[in-house]
């Protein structure tokens, strides 16, 4: 039977663990790996722009010997005549074995897998859930720390329409002792459904404030987010919070020496690019972790052996 992935919680602990052994395996024996999806097709579709999620999607299926079949973008596919995402999924069922989708709704990836007769992979929908980025933040942590559990977590930047940030909460309260640090100015600040059906029930703690600095010295992890330009309403709410925090050397002279600083990217100026030296900086690992782990979601959805 066909399995999707449309929400990072789809997936046991147990599942996620093995997803992160596996990446991890890919990692260290990539020529094992080479031809296990020859002959396999995913279809990519994006309905909204995406650099590095397209991009390692697409090289994860090439590294598994697979083959990609890739639409430009939501204007020149059918959408824009007027193609329900119900009828893509099963047009794109006929020409490839798995869809990674991206699309500005939220619940369309849902809809797709629910006509699909492929293996679905909600590669973002809207605000909601990004659960691929979230597999790389772990891998990242993982690789990085060495563990998921008791490790204080600071999310920093835009909680509020951050999809990245509430499937990395979701699967983080799964592991125990962990704490959140949430950073962000009032408006942007964590929903608080994200709390209330991941946080509270979950019984980890977590504190909200305005400053980035006085928490610095406790963090074992600091996401930094974009303040998102398309998903505010007026452009003068986006200019007046869009520089709310920018992460520069200065600010981490207190930070432990351990800590990692992760990103799902792109960062417009959120992180000063002088701090690409730091050895504590992960962002840019995280995006090749990511590849890894979409290799090996994508074997385990086509339960490649």
């Amino acid at each position: 039977m066909k399995r999707s992935l449309i929400d990072i919680l789809d997936l046991s602990v147990e599942e996620l663990d093995e997803l992160v052994a596996k990446a991890q395996d890919i990692m260290a024996n990539p020529a094992k790996y080479a031809h296990k999806c020859d002959g396999k097709k995913l279809a990519t579709m994006f309905y909204e722009p995406s650099t590095r999620t397209r991009l390692s999607f697409e090289a994860a299926m090439y590294e598994l010997g697979g083959n990609v079949l890739s639409v430009a973008s939501a204007a020149s596919s059918s959408a824009a005549k007027g193609e329900s995402v119900a009828d893509t999924a099963k047009m794109i069922s006929c020409y490839a074995d798995i869809l990674a989708m991206r699309h500005p709704k939220e619940g369309a990836p849902l809809v797709a897998a629910m006509n699909a007769t492929i293996p679905v992979v909600n590669a973002g929908d809207g605000g909601h859930n990004h659960p691929t980025q979230t597999l790389a933040d772990l891998l990242t942590i993982h690789c990085e720390k060495g563990r998921f559990d008791h490790l204080t977590i600071g999310l920093c930047g835009d909680l509020k329409f951050g999809r990245t940030v509430h499937s990395l909460i979701a699967a983080m309260c799964r592991y125990p002792g962990v704490k959140f640090v949430l950073i962000s100015p009032t408006e942007l600040k964590l929903p608080s459904y994200v709390k209330t059906e991941h946080i509270k029930p979950s019984g980890h703690t977590y504190e909200q404030t305005t400053d980035l600095e006085s928490v610095m010295p406790e963090l074992d992890v600091l996401y930094m987010t974009r303040v998102q330009k398309e998903r505010f309403f007026n452009e003068e709410d986006y200019l007046r919070l869009k520089d709310s925090y920018i992460l520069t050397p200065d600010k981490l002279k207190n930070a432990k020496k351990d800590l990692i600083i992760m990103h799902p990217l792109p960062r417009v100026n959120e992180i000063s690019v002088a701090v690409d030296n730091d050895p504590r900086a992960c962002y840019f690992k995280q995006a090749l972790y990511g590849k890894f782990m979409r290799e090996a979601l994508i074997l385990k959805l086509l339960e490649v052996e």
